[in-house]
């Protein structure tokens, strides 16, 4: 049994849009086109890589019109197109192109319209705050004392000249205690095909609460009326990159990174893997064009000053020792397939990205997190359910967050350990105003606190959960360098 990213209920209806009638002009060296008899495929998006200047991409974008296809959205800055066609030929066609360096599928269904249906447990709010001072739900906030947030807030709560853009489901901006805190103007949807779309109705949350947790374990304010984030002063964007299907298509998160590059967020938060592919190898070349368009996306961002905090993922993998994947693509049929290193899943294993695995209220490897020697940056906790329980009022082992509605839930996850590693990195930010992406990423793992392996790892016993954990001069494959401290974070002193 799997921990899943998003939980999915899906009632589709594929749509077909009709083929362009009669030949059409091809570049030199392709095949001439299908005639309006032959059958069009199902509309599919393709990610098309060239080079990185404006002769090229509008080149690009002309062989993508004289193959009948439909130019989405262009990113000049990375050289990637974003393109529609419902030939199934359309990528074997531009590929023979001298303009073009790859090209692929970004899906293997048919562009469709989907609901989403996520499933958190509800919490319910005290009828009067503590008399204390905290905020009414603090006492089971376990995840916030397990890496010192108590104590960091004593020093700062984070700099308003601090941005961390939440690539996610969206943000319900009218949550009472993640108002004061989005910043409008630096929201957007990229679910559009992958072009920006910045009013404020299409980067809001419709189907999911994924988007909304996140954003509160980051940044929920410290106003006395639910929880608090990490980094209660910082400002949150919203970049929705999760369309209603629960689907993280290349497109979007494409979109989504240069969105931030280009606004020069300083921290991004990535709980996702791209779909279709929880792998996508480089020896498949629509998997290896994906592959290419966003790293070249993540790159960019990182040279605007993004750091990209992302999920380790919830299979239990051994990041550093692939062998089979069984769920892809999952937007169509999975078949199991062999995998190995030149397969990768992403954005988790791109150059400079902070890869967060779980733990839970002990401070142990959650049953369901991913890990690996090498892949692994830090550790932050995510919940455990079921091995780790904390000493709560509701001893719930899941993480407390808020969600749609000025409502609160517990979710667990490696989805929910990245947005604690991206808080930490957030009061980093503000604390070290200099810092860019990489002394961040030093600092963050620098700070972390040891956390060795165990000797053995079963929790449940039966094997069901068994893992190794390899240890090297770095860290080890479990936690990396540690577990994230937000206490250090605080110091402006401390590197």
């Amino acid at each position: 049994m799997s921990v899943p990213r998003i939980r999915r209920t899906r009632t589709a209806a594929l749509g077909l849009a009709l083929a362009t009638a009669g030949a059409i002009a091809l570049p030199s060296g392709t095949a001439a086109a299908a005639g309006a008899a032959d059958a069009p495929g199902p509309l599919l998006s393709y990610v098309v890589n060239t080079k990185a200047n404006h002769g090229q991409v509008k080149k690009a974008e002309r062989e993508i019109a004289a193959l009948g296809g439909t130019v989405v959205v262009s990113y000049e800055q990375i050289g990637v197109v974003v393109a529609r066609s419902t030939d199934k030929d359309f990528a074997t066609k531009l590929r023979s192109s001298k303009t073009v360096d790859s090209v692929g599928a970004s899906r293997t269904a048919g562009i469709v319209q989907s609901n989403d249906v996520e499933v958190a447990e509800p919490a319910a709010v005290p009828t009067a705050a503590p008399a204390d001072g905290s905020e009414p739900l603090w006492a089971n906030q376990w995840d916030m004392r397990k890496i010192g947030v108590d104590k960091a807030h004593e020093k700062t709560l984070g700099s308003r000249r601090v941005v961390v853009g939440v690539l996610d489901s969206g943000i319900d901006a009218t949550h009472e205690d993640l108002a004061p805190n989005v910043d409008a103007s630096l929201s957007a949807s990229c679910i559009n095909g992958g072009k920006a779309d910045t009013s404020w109705q299409s980067w809001q949350p419709t189907s999911s609460d994924h988007g909304t947790h996140v954003a509160g374990t980051i940044a929920a304010a410290k106003n006395g009326k639910g929880i608090e984030g990490i980094a209660p002063n910082v400002r949150l964007a919203a970049v929705k990159v999760v369309d209603d299907g629960g689907f993280i298509y290349p497109e979007y998160a494409i979109c989504g990174f240069v969105w931030a590059g280009e606004h020069h967020f300083q921290v991004t938060n990535n709980s996702y893997y791209i779909d279709p592919w929880l792998f996508n190898c480089k020896t498949d070349p629509d998997q290896a064009a994906i592959v290419t368009a966003v790293k070249r996306a993540v790159a960019f961002s990182q040279r605007n000053g993004v750091l990209s905090v992302a999920a380790a993922g919830n299979e239990n993998i051994d990041l550093a020792h692939k062998t089979t994947d069984t769920t892809s693509p999952d937007d169509t049929t999975p078949a199991p397939r062999p995998i190995d290193d030149n397969c990768v899943s992403l954005p988790t294993e791109l150059p400079g990205i902070v890869v967060t695995t779980s733990v839970g209220d002990k401070g142990d490897k959650s049953f369901y997190s991913s890990y690996g020697l090498g892949k692994a940056t830090v550790a932050a906790p995510g919940g455990d359910s079921r091995y780790q329980l904390p000493d709560t009022p509701d001893k719930n082992g899941r993480v407390l967050s808020t969600v749609r509605g000025n409502k609160y839930a517990y979710m667990q996850g490696t989805s929910m350990a990245s947005p604690h590693a991206a808080g930490v990195a957030a009061l980093l930010a503000s604390t070290h105003p200099w810092a860019g992406p990489d002394e961040l990423r030093a600092m963050l793992q620098h700070q972390a606190d040891d956390h060795s392996c165990p000797a053995t790892f079963d929790p449940s016993g039966d094997g069901a959960w068994k893992a190794v954990c390899e240890t090297s001069g770095h860290g080890n494959g479990f936690y990396g360098a540690g577990i994230v401290n937000a206490d250090k974070a605080a110091d402006w002193w401390r590197l």
